[in-house]
Formats: structure tokens, sequence, C-alpha cells
């Protein structure tokens, strides 16, 4: 469907992508983005490297590190594509480190099929949701709902064996302009190579097919294999990395 090529630069699918999974506090650096949220996950609590931080790299730098301080969080900041380089250099500098890289990939929206797997979509995650998905392999901290539901058009998808059983696959979508961003595709290892990954991801398609998406994006680590051959055989292509710099402990 539609153009074979995204029709964003680099910063600009970044901000995209931050409206959908959002802290539960922002404060703008400039150009740059403060994002926390209890320190659920990389992307709501790092500050987003896009653009110009209105001051010095090496002040900037600081005031990354102090608000995230102050907050009681290890600082953090997201260095998406090469527009992130001198600001990236600064960081290193600082003696901060390096995460490894995470591809950033689109594709145009093509609505999945069904292949009869049944797939629940909720507007809220409930406790059996919240529980199927494994973030980096760890339960979910108290801050997650929060962070999950911080969205305007925010879905979560689940396949259950049974009716009222807990998911054994779940996948979260978000609509953010045209754009549907999934994530949280996490399937019981008992369960795996039975399609259940596809199916959750057909379903959030579908869904956000009918709230106007026209394109798809999704974060995946460099590590991860198997994630990566799945996506690369739904179609979607490399946009850009990203990677993290965290402050020395």
């Amino acid at each position: 469907m539609g153009q074979s090529r995204s029709p964003l630069a680099v910063a600009d699918l970044e901000r995209v992508a931050a409206r959908g999974w959002r802290g539960t506090e922002e404060e703008p650096l400039g150009d740059w983005l403060l994002r926390a949220g209890g320190g659920f996950t990389g992307r709501a609590n790092t500050a987003l490297v896009t653009g110009d931080p209105g001051r010095p790299l090496p002040e900037a730098v600081g005031a990354v590190a102090a608000w995230y301080r102050g907050r009681g969080l290890r600082p953090g900041a997201a260095l998406p594509g090469a527009q992130a380089r001198p600001a990236d250099a600064a960081f290193a500098a600082a003696g901060w480190e390096r995460g490894e890289d995470v591809l950033v990939l689109t594709a145009p929206l093509v609505p999945g099929s069904d292949d009869g797997v049944p797939v629940e979509l909720s507007p809220t995650p409930d406790d059996g949701w919240l529980g199927a998905y494994r973030h980096l392999g760890n339960a979910l901290p108290p801050t997650a709902p929060a962070v999950l539901g911080n969205a305007p058009v925010v879905v979560f998808a689940a396949v259950r064996p049974e009716p009222g059983a807990a998911p054994v696959a779940v996948a979260r979508g978000v609509v953010t302009d045209d754009w549907l961003g999934v994530s949280a595709v996490t399937v019981a290892e008992d369960a795996r190579r039975r399609g259940l990954a596809t199916a959750v991801m057909a379903a959030v398609t579908r869904w956000g097919a009918d709230h106007g998406a026209r394109w798809v994006y999704l974060q995946v680590t460099a590590s991860n294999a198997p994630a990566r051959a799945l996506y690369r055989r739904a179609g979607h292509v490399e946009h850009h990395r990203y990677h993290y710099r965290w402050a020395p402990d």
C-alpha cells in the first residue's frame, strides 16, 4: 500500500515514535525531549536527542544528567541516526556508556490476513496481558501500565488458549498521525513456532488500518535475530538505527 519508502526523515519519525511510547513526564531541552516514566523502558526514560538543544553540547549533557538524577533515575540519552553523531561524541567524552544498536524498521501498512487464530483487542491491558508481556525477559514494574496506556489511540492484542485464560501471545499497537507503532510482541516459550506472533501482528495492523494508519514502524535490538527474521518476512526494512548512552553509575 502506498509508496515503497518512508516519507519521514529520521528525526521526524523518532518524534512520532516518542508520541507513541511516552513516559509520564516530559520536558523540552531545546529540540531535545527529556522523558521519564519511573524507569520502565529506555524509550520512556531517556532524552531523545534530535535537533539542537539550544546550548553547547557539553552543557546539554550536564543538563540531561541533572534532570534524571533529580528524579532518581540513571541519566540516559537515545541517539538516532547520523544527525546525533556530534551529540553522541559529547556524551562519550563525558564517559557515558554505549548500548547496542536498535533497528527502527518501517513498511507501508498492509493489513494482515485473518488466519483463524482468535485475537482479542482491548483499549487497556488487563492483568493477564501485563503478566504475559516480558520486557527484556523480565516481569513488569508497577509503573508499566501508566507508560503503556499513555497514548490516545492504543490497543492491546492477546491470544488466549481458552476464554479467561492467561494470554500466550500479546502485542501493543498505537496510531500517531498516519503511523502505526507495533511493540511488546511476546509469545510464551511453550507456544512458539505456531504463528502466534504473526497472528497478533496481523490483528494489530488491521486495527491500525481501521484507525487511519498508512505506515508501520517498530523497533528491534540488533541482537534479536528471531524477531528480525519475523519482521523481515513481514516486509519491514531498516529505516535507521539508534542506541542509548548511559551515565556512569
